[in-house]
Order: structure tokens, then sequence, then C-alpha cells
């Protein structure tokens, strides 16, 4: 399963062709994803290669296209986690990476931390060898605009509604799950603003005795409730289904004042997807040929 972002997507302010560049985007994803684990690939390589095919498309907010900082600068966060083994890469305020979760995933398995931050992160990167951009690829018009109008309107971040991270979830057939997000955070933020997409537990999770979990929304309430691993705890240790894990737990987010959505892939391949606002950049696929992608709510 992947998303790409939930929020005020709405098909009366969706142009049709953003709305047909979306969904090929999900589309290519989605492919990426479901070749990696019909060759028998790991979870962990489908969620890694999904997400690096959304973190190039400039529609949504990770990697090319990613929202712009206060001060006009793209600081990119991304994190994957491996169910198996339960290790976890994360990276927050990059600037260079093109692949941010291909950086998380070195920071997994080539070091011995599990974040890294800034400068120290964007070092990595270099010192490892991985692909590097220019602020140039990064940058789009409309996400510029986006800044401009933010700060003409007094400045109030993400004033849209609209969290275009993305993220994916899958089980492989060797019964191992897998979570990956990446995101530029949200329009307008400072002073090194870091969501909930990097932290372990708050944004991403997985687990193979549960599931694993991938978030989109508002940063700040995700991270108050730990979001990603509590829905695990509760499939783990309350014997919960993965969709009334995602229920309830959304629910607290919405009694908090947050909004935003979640992707999980249980144990056993059940998949299951809860979003509280208009619509959530989505795809799912499985191996007896189920296959959706969809955008707004009434999909």
């Amino acid at each position: 399963m992947i998303h790409g972002g939930a929020g005020a997507i709405e098909r009366d302010r969706t142009s049709p062709d953003a709305d047909a560049a979306a969904r090929a985007a999900l589309n290519r994803a989605l492919d990426a994803g479901i070749a990696t684990l019909a060759a028998g690939g790991a979870a962990l390589d489908a969620v890694e290669a999904a997400v690096g095919i959304l973190e190039d498309d400039p529609h949504f907010n990770a990697g090319r296209g990613a929202a712009f900082t206060y001060d006009g600068r793209n600081e990119l966060d991304a994190a994957i986690m491996d169910g198996a083994t339960r290790a976890a890469g994360a990276v927050a305020g990059v600037t260079a990476t093109r692949h941010p979760v291909a950086l998380a995933r070195a920071v997994m398995e080539r070091s011995a931390h599990v974040l890294l931050g800034g400068a120290g992160a964007d070092g990595f990167s270099r010192a490892h060898g991985l692909e590097q951009a220019d602020a140039g690829w990064f940058a789009t018009p409309e996400r510029r605009r986006q800044l401009d109008e933010l700060i003409a309107g007094g400045g109030k971040f993400d004033v849209d509604m609209k969290y275009g991270t993305v993220g994916a979830v899958a089980r492989d057939a060797h019964g191992h799950v897998a979570a990956a997000t990446s995101t530029g955070g949200v329009t307008g933020k400072r002073w090194g603003r870091i969501g909930d997409s990097p932290l372990i537990g708050a944004g991403t999770y997985a687990d193979d005795r549960a599931c694993a979990v991938s978030c989109t929304g508002a940063g700040e309430y995700f991270i108050r409730l730990g979001v990603a691993h509590e829905i695990a705890a509760r499939v783990r240790l309350a014997g919960e289904g993965v969709q009334a894990a995602a229920d309830v737990v959304m629910a607290e987010v919405t009694a908090l004042g947050g909004t935003g959505g979640v992707i999980v892939a249980g144990a056993d391949g059940t998949p299951a997807w809860h979003f509280t606002t208009p619509g959530m950049y989505r795809a799912r696929a499985a191996s007896d040929g189920t296959r959706q992608v969809a955008i707004y709510g009434d999909e």
C-alpha cells in the first residue's frame, strides 16, 4: 500500500490534469512495489522502491516538489523500518540527497544510529556515495508560489491543509513487513521544525508481530500520540484488527484537533487505511490481483 498525502483534496479543487498526473504517479509507485514483491523480494526493498518513485514526482511533497521552509529552502525528512528485525533508519532536515528514503536506509544499514539530521546527515550521504541533487532539483514553481502566498497572507503555515507526505507499507512472501515515509514537511515551517515522518513510532513503524504503518497529516498531533506505534501496539497487545486499530487511533488524533491519514499492512497481509480529511492519495495491490488507486473520500 502507498500514500501520497492526505488533506483538503477535493474534486472541485483538483484540475483534471492534476488528477490524472497524481494517479499515474501512484500507479508507477505501486508497480515498483509489486515488481519487487512478485519477484520474491523483501518488503523493505518494495517500500523503498515505491517511495523513491514518489520522491521524484513533483506532484507530491517529498524529494522533488517538496514544500519550502519560510526561509525559502527545501529540507527533507524520511524514515524506513524493517519489521523482521525492527531495525530502522531516519534523516531530518537534509538538503542534497535525491532520494531521502535511500539515505534513511543507509543510516539503518551503514551506521550505528537511527536518526541523523541536518548538515551531519548531508555529510553522511556524501561520504556513503548516495546520489546528490542541487537545490534546483527539489524546487518547483508551484511550491514556491504556495510559500509566497502563505507569506503574503500573514505566514500561517500549511494554510490549505495539504499534507503531501508520501509513504509505503508492504508484506512480502516471507511474511515480513516494512514501512517507509518521506516528506518535505509543511510549507512555511521555521526554526528547523521536524514532523512525525522521520520519527520512528510517530509517523513510521514496522513490527512483524503486528503490522507496518506509514502516516501523513498534522505531524505535531501524530508525534504526541505516537500514532504508528500506537496502532501496532493495539494490534499486538490488544488483539485488534488493523482496521479497528487504525480507526481508534485516528479518532484520538481527531479528538485532539489533528487531521491526516494512515496506511497499514498487517502481519497476515490484511490491509487498512483511514483518513480524516476530504481525500488521501492512496493505492494498494495484493497477490490475488486486487488493485485500487484512489484520491477522494468517496472512492
